[in-house]
């Protein structure tokens, strides 16, 4: 044979249609005279190819027609046979020569006659570009369904016997289902002979006595031996690999009878474990009796036969049940049955192909919430903790997967970095096989601020990942860094020795805007780290230009903002790099994206801290832009809270306050803004506010009055109601509310009428704080002690302006 070519061996005659070899069917006539080969005539008519639909063969159709001859040569009976013949081609490759091996598969297959030549070259041709999917070799049909990676293996192979079962033969390994035990064993293997191979199963299907027999011995006597029951959930589970064979599966309930199974034999586990650990627990109180030394020895052995045999039968079965949850009814069938706790109890054990399969039945249940909430309930983070690292690579690929699922839950993050999964993450970025998993789950952990500074150890490690990339680096890579950038232990840590420096070149050189971001989260923290950057203050400013793209001047923008350093000179820095013409055109309304501009704004705050800098700003008519974006931005609380904080940082200069006072209307904005339901913005427009009224007298009665206003807005709302009530529009008009003397308490002997002693002097009084002096002065107005009202509310809320504190 060529190489790439395989042709498919010989095997038993009577076998049923799909096999590989040429299948013949005779009647009983022919059967006779079998011994005189003489007498039957063959011969194939007619032929047709195909591409196998899940594997890397060729499918070769064509009729047999087989006629029995008489003694003198006529035809006597005769019948037609379709057969198909399979061409596998194991070795066929990208680089393999499709001529070439069309031209041997033509000259040593005699079925396909040498004018089919084109027709085989280019179907190998299709076979070599189109990709093959993962998992095993698959039935024919267009409802065949991707394999995961559990059914990459075999889950039981049986007992070896020593006879090979051939189809026709069915009705005898039916008839050993109805014997003792071990004739059952022994031809349900035989059975599953046949089910092993898919080409046999849709022979099997039209089989329903067959398919009968085996429900209803499962369902009878899997209890009594573990190989029956094992070997017959593996012909059913041949069945589930195949989507349009599910609803044979569940019209015999063998998804119910497994999830019995499974249950069954986790409770059987327990109890063994318990029977062994008492007589270890006998074994220690008694160590001088070597007769319990022996019998736990012994009972150790059988349990380790047992539960061998055990999760043989657990791995088939829940093979099963995966491949039967692929309805997500069926799926919510077995969660209602408790399949996620089952699945979690597994995770203790130690044979690796169960727990692959526990993890990727888990890793399927986990996109759904409530199963996602099992999972926490029986504290199945803790388990899969122990599974990384290990070994096996596909156990640990599925368990990053599964935890990668789960890591979207805050809790079950948490629970991930107490486990200690941060830093066994972090080791395994140097393995290649697992390192975008890791790197994505340990994104997800690294946005938690508690889980950052465990990250410290793996940061070297990332950061030599960082440097090796010649090239574009991976979004999730630079991603994390960005995100383990923002804690101050991080930052000194990646800052170390030349990485500022390093990542500064790599970023302006490649433009890579992700790396800026990342540069710029560094540049937050105070101490040595921002004074890193000093020596980078000019290579960010010349980044400021329109030939740069937005995005990346976005972020050279925001590290320029975030260095508030006393020894940087900013007025050098916008005079040498000319950046004042530039802020100011990008304040703008619609000159650029919404966040460049706030990026300015946050700029011209950081830079307004400087006087030189706040004049240069002022003379260039950047305070009247402000405004103007603040009237264009007033819906943006982020917009507003920055433009009052460049007013804030402006009114501490003698030069740029005059200009906002005098030549604008800033303070009328903010006193508006005192009313804003953000607190930040309330908090920074008071101090604005407080400066502003220190400075200008004829302001600072104005700010003075409209704080009383909203100080004591509910008691003036009250007073100004009940005296409208009474009065009329007596309280109408726009004067200043400090000096409306109706507003003040009013009482004989004690206030003015022009209001001139405020409310405290009436708190004092009620309080009875007033010196004695006063006191002993106005005794004649008084009333004994004895005769004294009680005390009221000291604040103006429990004051009634219609009642008299005093007794004439």
């Amino acid at each position: 044979m060529a190489e790439g070519y395989s042709a498919p061996s010989s095997g038993p005659p009577g076998g049923g249609r799909g096999s590989s070899e040429v299948l013949l069917t005779v009647s009983a006539e022919m059967e006779k005279l079998q011994e005189e080969p003489r007498h039957l005539s063959r011969r194939v008519k007619g032929c047709s190819l195909d591409v196998h639909p899940t594997e890397t063969a060729l499918v070769v159709q064509y009729e047999v027609e087989a006629t029995l001859l008489g003694q003198l040569g006529q035809p006597v009976v005769g019948e037609r046979k379709e057969c198909q013949k399979i061409i596998r081609l194991k070795s066929l490759s990208c680089s393999t020569d499709v001529s070439s091996l069309a031209q041997k598969v033509v000259d040593e297959c005699r079925l396909i006659q040498p004018s089919k030549l084109r027709e085989v070259e280019q179907l190998l041709f299709y076979l070599q570009t189109r990709r093959q999917p993962d998992g095993p070799t698959a039935a024919a049909g267009p409802e065949k369904r991707r394999s995961s990676s559990p059914r990459d293996f075999p889950p039981y192979a049986g007992v070896q016997l020593d006879e090979e079962a051939s189809i026709g033969s069915m009705d005898e390994y039916v008839e050993l289902l109805y014997e003792d035990v071990q004739e059952k064993v022994r031809g349900a293997r035989l059975i599953l002979q046949l089910a092993l191979n898919p080409d046999n199963l849709g022979e099997l299907v039209q089989n329903e006595t067959t398919l009968g027999a085996l429900a209803r011995v499962l369902r009878e006597d899997w209890k009594q031996s573990v190989d029956l029951a094992t070997t017959i959930t593996h012909i059913f589970f041949c069945f589930t690999s195949f989507s349009r064979f599910h609803g044979l599966v569940s019209h015999y309930k063998i998804g119910a009878l497994s999830m019995n199974i499974v249950e069954h034999e986790l409770k059987r586990f327990h109890l063994w474990q318990e029977e062994l650990q008492k007589k270890k627990k006998a074994c220690e109180e008694q160590p001088e009796n070597p007769g319990l030394r022996r019998d736990h020895d012994k009972s150790f052995r059988k349990f380790q036969s047992l539960l061998s045999k055990q999760e043989q039968l657990l791995k088939v079965a829940l093979l099963l049940l995966l491949n039967l949850a692929e309805d997500t009814r069926t799926e919510l069938k077995m969660r209602n049955k408790n399949i996620v706790h089952m699945l979690v109890q597994i995770l203790d054990r130690e044979d690796q192909d169960l727990l692959l399969v526990a993890v990727a039945f888990l890793k399927k249940l986990s996109v759904f919430m409530e199963n996602k909430n099992d999972m926490a309930e029986a504290e199945a983070v803790e388990k899969l903790a122990r599974l990384v690292p290990c070994q096996h690579q596909e156990l640990l690929n599925t368990t990053l997967r599964l935890l990668l699922n789960l890591s979207f839950d805050s809790g079950l993050r948490g629970e991930m970095v107490q486990a200690g999964l941060v830093p066994q993450l972090s080791r395994l970025l140097a393995d290649e096989a697992q390192r975008q998993t890791c790197t994505f789950l340990l994104y997800q952990l690294s946005v938690d601020d508690r889980a950052k500074p465990v990250f410290a150890d793996g940061i070297p490690q990332l950061m030599k990942l960082v440097f090796d990339c010649e090239e574009e680096m991976d979004v999730e890579l630079i991603s994390l860094c960005i995100n383990l950038a923002a804690n101050k232990t991080n930052a000194q840590i990646i800052c170390e020795g030349n990485g500022l420096k390093m990542l500064m070149k790599r970023s302006l050189e490649m433009k890579d805007v992700l790396v800026m971001k990342m540069i710029r989260n560094l540049s937050q923290h105070s101490g040595h780290t921002k004074n890193l950057f000093l020596d980078h203050v000019g290579d960010l400013a010349a980044q400021i230009s329109e030939d740069q793209p937005e995005e990346f001047v976005m972020e050279c923008l925001g590290t320029l903002a975030n260095l508030t350093l006393p020894d940087l000179d900013w007025a050098l820095v916008l005079t040498e790099y000319d950046l004042v013409p530039y802020l100011k055109d990008k304040l703008t309304p619609g000159s650029a994206e919404d966040d460049l501009i706030l990026e300015v704004v946050i700029l011209i705050g950081t830079v307004s801290s400087n006087d030189s800098c706040a004049a240069m700003l002022a003379r260039s008519g950047i305070i009247p832009a402000l405004i103007q974006l603040l009237n264009d931005q007033q819906q943006d609380d982020e917009f507003v809270c920055q433009i009052v904080y460049v007013f804030y940082q402006m009114v501490f200069h003698k030069a740029t306050r005059d200009v906002i006072v005098q030549d604008s209307q800033a303070p009328a904005y903010l006193i508006d803004l005192m009313h804003d339901t953000n607190a930040a913005i309330r908090k920074v427009c008071n101090g604005t506010l407080d400066i502003i009224a220190e400075h200008h007298r004829d302001w600072g009665k104005k700010i003075k009055a409209e704080k009383f206003r909203l100080y004591n807005s509910q008691w003036l709302e009250m007073v100004e109601t009940r005296q409208e009530d009474e009065d009329g529009d007596a309280f109408a008009g726009t004067g200043d509310v400090l000096e409306r003397p109706y507003l003040f308490y009013s009482a004989d002997g004690i206030l003015s009428s022009d209001g001139s002693n405020s409310p405290d002097f009436h708190a004092d009084f009620q309080n009875q704080d007033l010196e004695t002096g006063f006191m002993s002065s106005s005794l004649d107005q008084f009333v004994p002690p004895d005769q004294v009202p009680p005390a009221r509310p000291v604040s103006a809320f429990g004051f009634r302006p219609d009642e008299r504190f005093f007794y004439n």
